[in-house]
């Protein structure tokens, strides 16, 4: 990582993962800017983004370097928050955290970067860059518990040839005694938790401000009504909370969402997970792809994939849907798995890997 001299501008969030990169790229000898990206934040609840802001500015001072504030909250209002409700309200579930890279680290920031002269930026997500011969290739981070990779599919060429991740080839654990090596603020602070945006707030009562309740019933798997819910948009297939069982006794166990119908306002549910209803659980279909290496993988080969932040990679090969091939926008591949894929959502992210290379992904349709 020694690049004596080269400009890099570092997204600070006040937490020690980018606290911890921005000591390493200075120990490296770059000359290095702290960035703290002011987002758009609910009047609900409570806010920590002044004492991450204030967090972000310690550490720039204790390590000696520039500090500036980017606003970006209109930015994050249309891409991100805007983005999710209309999501929710189509029965989709979104991925805010995706979004999130996508237009505003690796979109807002890292424009204003590059237009401020940075010659890189740098964030602190668990995930790797190798350069192989001009070809910018997208790794996941050597923690498996925090690897973050799965986030990161939207980056192209043009963001992986510019973008540091410093604390990649670390395990958390060793970033926590970086920091305190560095004598940063940040050494003991907690990993935040919740969305990118709405933190500690809960899901329904954040979409309660812009989706209205519609009361609509519960069914069991023989379709009894047992129960209530405030409106199927707001509920997720594999869910076992946000809905009333009234039909119940002190010995029922949790009860899991495993269908639900946006148009009849209904969901069904069963005690047993396994159950989630699912069409064509081996085929997924996928949308809006990128390939971050700026062109497709062998259609002839085996690879793996997870449709959910942290779960275990599956087998399947990759298929050019036959019904868009003609199309000139829009593409749509398949992901054919060897073993059926329980709780397949609509709006999440499928990403797809070559052993430790994150090939890119797209938008489960």
């Amino acid at each position: 990582m020694k690049r004596n001299g080269k400009k890099v501008f570092v997204g600070l969030s006040g937490g020690v993962d980018s606290s911890v990169s921005a000591a390493l790229l200075k120990n490296a000898g770059y000359d290095v800017t702290g960035v703290f990206i002011k987002v758009w934040q609910p009047d609900l609840g409570e806010c920590t983004s002044k004492q991450d802001r204030l967090d972000a500015m310690r550490v720039c001072a204790k390590l000696d370097i520039p500090f500036y504030t980017l606003n970006l909250e209109k930015e994050y209002k249309k891409e991100i928050v805007d983005y999710m409700i209309a999501e929710y309200k189509s029965g989709r579930t979104p991925n805010p955290d995706v979004m999130c890279n996508k237009y505003i680290k690796f979109g807002g920031f890292f424009n204003w970067a590059m237009e401020e002269g940075a010659d890189f930026v740098a964030t602190g997500h668990y995930a790797q860059v190798k350069n192989n011969k001009g070809i910018f290739k997208l790794l996941a981070g050597k923690d498996d518990n925090k690897d973050q990779s799965y986030f990161l599919w939207t980056l192209t060429q043009k963001e992986l040839s510019k973008t540091l991740f410093p604390i990649g080839h670390l395990l958390k654990p060793e970033v926590r005694k970086l920091a305190e090596k560095y004598k940063l603020n940040t050494a003991i602070k907690k990993d935040s938790q919740g969305l990118c945006f709405i933190g500690k707030i809960d899901m329904k009562d954040f979409l309660k401000m812009y989706i209205k309740e519609k009361k609509g019933i519960v069914l069991d798997e023989n379709g009894r009504i047992i129960g209530n819910h405030d409106g199927a948009f707001y509920l997720t297939v594999g869910q076992r909370h946000g809905f009333e069982i009234t039909e119940k006794t002190p010995s029922d166990s949790p009860y899991y969402i495993i269908d639900k119908n946006i148009e009849k306002n209904t969901i069904t549910v069963s005690k047993d997970p396994k159950k989630v209803i699912e069409e064509d659980s081996k085929i997924i279909k996928l949308e809006k792809i990128n390939w971050n290496q700026g062109f497709e993988p062998n259609f002839s080969k085996k690879y793996s994939a997870r449709i959910r932040y942290r779960q275990p990679l599956e087998e399947c090969t990759v298929v050019k849907s036959q019904k868009s091939i003609k199309l000139k926008e829009n593409i749509k591949y398949e992901l054919h798995f060897t073993n059926p894929q329980k709780a397949v959502t609509e709006g999440q992210s499928a990403v797809i890997y070559d052993g430790e290379i994150c090939l890119g992904g797209g938008i489960i349709c």
